[in-house]
């Protein structure tokens, strides 16, 4: 499920994370709005329209809990997770009993944070999207399981980066397909920028090493084209 596009404001008043918090979300393609206090959140929302909403919980102006509250009146249905520094259940509790649909807690790593949105984001898509997205299968002789970013085998269990088990799956998605280094780029990378061209050979590499006990996986190289990834691939 392509999610590259999507829409997200954000409200952050630490003004460091949230540049980080963007640059990173513009990075995997989203589109970020960003605000740094409740009410530029507010009016932000008034003026656009968004499919997931961002907010730290503790901002000048309008807190965020007043703020989801106030975007719970006008709709009802999209996403809101919260960034907080506090993991109290009474502050759960509140932010749940407005509408927020999860929370994170700070500091957390920006893997966790996209892996939180996908989610969100795949389970606000109208039911009708037919979409099949690989969550865990078996790759020859080893249990794959995005949720958990493991690959597992026999001999050992590996957890992988998130870049890792996204690229993984893209390719689980599409065994024994020929697959163009552009088209592999803006699905997990958001974009087929020529630096990241670079990374996605550093990707492959790591992920032929980390399946090299099974001689019946094989990434190959499409020179000039991009890869096939060959596998017998089942999915759970």
């Amino acid at each position: 499920m392509n999610f590259i596009g999507k829409k997200i404001l954000l409200a952050e008043d630490d003004k460091t994370l949230n540049f980080i918090i963007r640059d990173n979300l513009e990075e995997a393609g989203y589109i970020v709005t960003a605000a740094d206090d409740g009410e530029s959140a507010l009016k932000k929302f008034a003026d656009g329209q968004y499919d997931l909403c961002l907010f730290d919980v503790m901002m000048p102006k309008l807190d965020g809990f007043t703020l989801a509250k106030k975007i719970r009146e006008k709709n009802e249905d999209i996403p809101i997770l919260f960034l907080t520094a506090k993991a109290l259940n009474e502050d759960k509790i509140n932010g749940f009993s407005i509408g927020g649909d999860d929370y994170i807690t700070k500091p957390f790593s920006m893997e966790e944070l996209l892996m939180r949105i996908k989610v969100f984001l795949k389970r606000s898509m109208p039911a009708t999207d037919n979409t099949e997205e690989i969550t865990n299968c078996r790759i020859g002789q080893f249990n794959f399981f995005f949720d958990n970013l493991t690959l597992q085998s026999n001999e050992e269990k590996r957890t992988l980066t998130y870049k890792e088990a996204e690229l993984l799956r893209y390719f689980c998605e599409n065994p024994n397909t020929v697959l163009s280094r552009s088209d592999i780029l803006k699905n997990v990378w958001g974009s087929d920028d020529y630096y990241l061209g670079r990374s996605l050979d550093v990707f492959i590499s790591r992920l032929r090493k980390y399946l090299s006990a099974d001689e019946n996986i094989k990434i190959i190289n499409l020179h000039g084209i991009g890869f096939r990834f060959n596998a017998p691939i089942e999915r759970q």
